[in-house]
């Protein structure tokens, strides 16, 4: 789920992604040259020297250099975390726009070379910015994939091909121009980009039906650290399993994705019910939700949001519940008065439409908006500077949780922080935890993703969001506590160099993102890219060698 996805903004209601290294530089990789102009030109010459397809600098190649005005503008073209803006983090000196494989091929093979680090972005929703901006490098290249979105979709071999750079929105729209009974597990934002987003796992609200957007790859296209293109039966299937859910950018550059199309029915059910505090103040709503929403038929996916609303006197905190039903509203009710009364859906809440139109409902945008808007790059949102983390629950909350979540729901001033919790079970559940990397399975009530804006008093903010996260340690998994890597969260650590002690560090985190599935990670790492040239603060990290 992307950050406004989350939110469940609408208009009427407050906003609540072949040459090695000298060996010098492999162990003490934060340590960069500086990207001086003729090296920047060397990166120029190398790129057109080892690459079969020209491409025009001035439509591909951006830098202060060349075009000062402009490169402001492609950087922050698809950031969407406005703090990562700040002057403090390290930029990238240049930006490359790869409109051909054989590009990206070029780009690894130069800056292994040349020494000179390279950073992927394919959409710009990581949470951390980890693609655009960073923390261990002083120096490095931006590969923008915003050039590299085509899309293949083959009906009657029930799969797509889609370029890493393609956004979610325009996958959903290529599939739905051929097919009105095929669509595809992923996410609710239709702006995020297609690479990271499934390296991560990406889930949606088929997911209860049909598993992660991961679970449904079939074959994959990756540039590995030699420079080399690799197909599944090239890569192998330990790489092939670590690029679906192990996070992106530790194991090589992702061009496309192969994925497998999803039955959906002509006509799919929404509703929206909002309940605020008052109106559900013993919280039964929410505490029912709780203990069926994983449990009822994988055909419904019932999220929920809570979100401060109103200021003085009048300020409360809302709790939506957002529905999709595969099937008509009919069948849809006849579900709900069986297994969840509590909630008071009515069919004057439920409205019928296509799997295609669900999206562009699911991405927020207002009643009646065309179709179109998915492949013209808009959000129906305002970028805004936030803070997010996330967690995973296994037991109910108890009434005692619920009231303290409310209390400080109702402590924070900033009416663009939120809670949303995805419910699991379904096909979630049939999958074993090592299936692929993401390992949060059966077992799992239902994910919390925290969110708070840091755009006013972000210290403010961000202490607030701890504090919540820190009051849920009892509420939430253990042992490890579990976060999700398509959320990024610094807090929980970040690699600063390839020591024992970095290694410990790393495992902290590793683990709480994948579980066991971590060990398997680092030793597929070790094999396909022993020297770290794909790393990052949160990068699956190479054993050092004082171990």
């Amino acid at each position: 789920m992307c950050l406004a996805a989350g939110m469940r903004i609408s208009k009427s209601f407050p906003a609540i992604f072949y040459i090695s290294f000298i060996a010098l530089y492999f162990s003490l990789y934060t340590i960069t040259p500086i990207f001086s102009n003729s090296l920047q030109d060397n990166f120029i010459k190398c790129l057109e020297k080892n690459t079969y397809v020209d491409f025009p600098l001035e439509k591909t190649f951006f830098s202060p250099k060349r075009n000062a005005s402009i490169f402001k503008e492609v950087l922050e073209s698809t950031i969407q975390n406005q703090r990562l803006l700040t002057k403090s983090l390290p930029k990238p000196i240049c930006i490359f726009k790869p409109v051909h494989e054989s590009h990206v091929q070029a780009s690894i093979i130069c800056s292994n070379k040349l020494g000179i680090h390279l950073r992927v972005r394919s959409g710009g929703h990581d949470f951390e910015g980890l693609s655009y901006v960073s923390q261990m490098e002083t120096s490095f290249v931006l590969l923008d994939f915003s050039k590299l979105r085509q899309i293949k979709v083959d009906i009657e071999d029930n799969s797509a091909w889609v370029q890493a750079g393609a956004t979610l929105g325009e996958l959903y729209y290529r599939i739905a121009e051929k097919s009105n009974r095929h669509g595809f597990p992923a996410g609710l934002c239709s702006t995020v980009g297609v690479g990271g987003y499934i390296t991560g796992g990406g889930y949606g609200p088929l997911m209860r039906k049909y598993g992660l957007a991961a679970d449904n790859v079939l074959d994959a296209k990756i540039v590995d650290a030699n420079g080399k293109l690799l197909d599944r039966i090239a890569m192998g299937e330990d790489l092939f399993w670590a690029i679906r859910g192990g996070g992106g950018a530790s194991f090589g550059v992702i061009l496309a994705w192969k994925i497998k199309l999803a039955p959906v029915p002509e006509t799919l059910t929404v509703f929206t019910v909002i309940k605020t505090l008052e109106q559900d103040a013993n919280f039964k709503t929410l505490s029912k939700w709780q203990r069926i929403a994983h449990k009822l038929v994988e055909e419904l996916f019932i999220r929920v949001t809570i979100s401060p609303i109103g200021n003085g006197e009048n300020k409360t905190v809302m709790t939506m519940y957002r529905g999709l039903f595969l099937g008509g509203k009919g069948t849809l009710m006849k579900v709900m008065n069986k297994g969840f009364l509590e909630l008071g859906l009515t069919r004057k809440d439920c409205t019928e439409m296509s799997w295609i139109e669900s999206t562009v409902y699911n991405a927020d945008f207002p009643a009646n908006t065309p179709i179109e808007v998915l492949i013209q790059a808009i959000s129906p949102f305002e970028k805004l500077s936030f803070k997010s983390k996330s967690d995973f629950v296994k037991e109910p909350i108890p009434v005692s949780g619920l009231k303290g979540i409310f209390k400080r729901m109702m402590q924070e001033d900033s009416l663009a922080s939120f809670l949303a919790w995805t419910p699991y079970g379904g096909m979630m559940a049939k999958f074993s935890e090592s299936e692929i990397p993401f390992p949060h399975r059966r077992g799992t009530l239902f994910k919390i993703f925290y969110n708070t804006n840091t755009e006013k008093r972000p210290s403010k903010h961000i202490n607030w969001l701890r504090d919540l996260y820190s009051f849920m340690t009892p509420y939430v998994s253990s042992n490890p506590r579990q976060s999700y890597v398509n959320y990024r969260d610094l807090d929980l650590g970040k690699n600063k160099n390839n020591s024992k002690a970095n290694f410990k560090k790393a495992q902290i985190w590793g683990t709480k993102y994948f579980k066991d599935n971590f060990d398997r990670l680092v030793k597929i790492k070790l094999k396909v890219d022993p020297h770290n040239v794909f790393r990052h603060e949160q990068s699956i990290p190479t054993l050092p060698t004082t171990m």
